[in-house]
């Protein structure tokens, strides 16, 4: 019987198609430090960004034919090491695009209108008509530009968004070059619309961006966007960071935040996660949440029926 160790969780979904083919799935979590002993009697293991499996765990694992992550990103994952042995290394790419985009224009959305400010001060009891003044210098999202560096189905997701907003979407992506995205009206069935996107230098995008929106991958080195790029940012620009920490240097953000370079920021992400510096944590101007990108019940079942069939398929009928 193949025993999978589903040990950052997997949606109800997708666990019932494993049983159903009469894989064994165990669901109870294991500490990191316990994996090296529990997971040699498995042949799959299901991560989400919680459990690392490194070069170390994968050579105590000779049974493991399966490193299967719930997401989009690799980075937890000595995924190359891993092919290079054999394994068979997995994501999710496509399933939680429209959640993570869709979060990432919540926060634009808090940023333009004060939301998460103004949420905190009433609920403290800030005096109503102050803050009536003081929240009432707010923007709107159609016109402005929406810079999108990294042109992936996640990249395309708030492209659709920002369209169907009326912004002007400006991408940047050093693979893509132009993508056809198809807007779907879904008040009358069957309507749809299709408009050719082109992409930009990233210099271009950085220098007339609104907004910019991060889209990308991230294996370690040098942030994406530090202290030269924001400096070719416009002034009063919003950052919205919703794909992995380190991406951002986080103290030349800091920084463009004290100047005034950056309105504001909106992180799903940060470098120390689970514990974000304090000062990203208590700061005014941006809109924070807990790693939460992926985290709809629709992204949830997309993620656990893709993962679910890329291992059925791997097996085939074997049991």
């Amino acid at each position: 019987m193949i025993k999978i160790l589903a040990n950052d969780g997997i949606h109800p979904d997708g666990l019932t198609l494993l049983e159903e083919a009469g894989y064994q799935v165990d669901t109870d979590k294991v500490a990191q430090e316990d994996l090296p002993r529990v997971l040699p009697d498995y042949d799959v293991i299901i991560v989400r960004s919680a459990t690392k499996v490194r070069k170390d765990l994968i050579d105590q694992c000779p049974k493991l034919k399966i490193i299967a992550r719930g997401g989009v990103g690799l980075d937890n994952i000595d995924h190359e090491y891993a092919e290079s042995k054999g394994i068979q290394v997995f994501n999710t790419p496509a399933a939680s695009s429209q959640s993570v985009a869709e979060l990432a224009f919540a926060h634009m959305f808090a940023l333009s209108r004060f939301l998460h400010q103004s949420n905190h001060q009433m609920r403290i009891g800030g005096d109503f008509n102050k803050l009536k003044k003081i929240y009432s210098e707010g923007i709107q999202l159609r016109g402005k530009v929406l810079g999108i560096i990294g042109f992936g189905r996640i990249g395309q997701e708030a492209a659709r968004i920002g369209l169907a907003l009326g912004m002007k979407v400006m991408p940047a992506d050093i693979a893509v070059s132009e993508v056809d995205i198809e807007l779907n009206l879904f008040h009358r069935e069957g309507l749809s619309l299709t408009t050719k996107i082109e992409t930009f230098d990233k210099d271009e995008v950085l220098k007339n961006a609104d907004f910019l929106t991060l889209h990308v991958p991230f294996g370690g080195g040098v942030p994406l966007v530090g202290k030269p790029e924001f400096d070719k940012m416009k002034n009063g620009a919003c950052l919205i960071n919703t794909s992995r920490g380190g991406v951002v240097d986080e103290e030349a953000m800091l920084e463009a935040l004290a100047s005034g370079k950056l309105a504001g920021a909106g992180l799903d992400v940060f470098d120390f996660e689970p514990k974000p510096r304090k000062e990203i944590l208590d700061h005014e101007r941006i809109s924070i949440t807990p790693h939460i990108g992926a985290s709809t019940h629709e992204a949830q079942a997309l993620i656990g029926l893709e993962l679910a069939d890329k291992i059925l398929a791997f097996f085939g009928d074997d049991k």
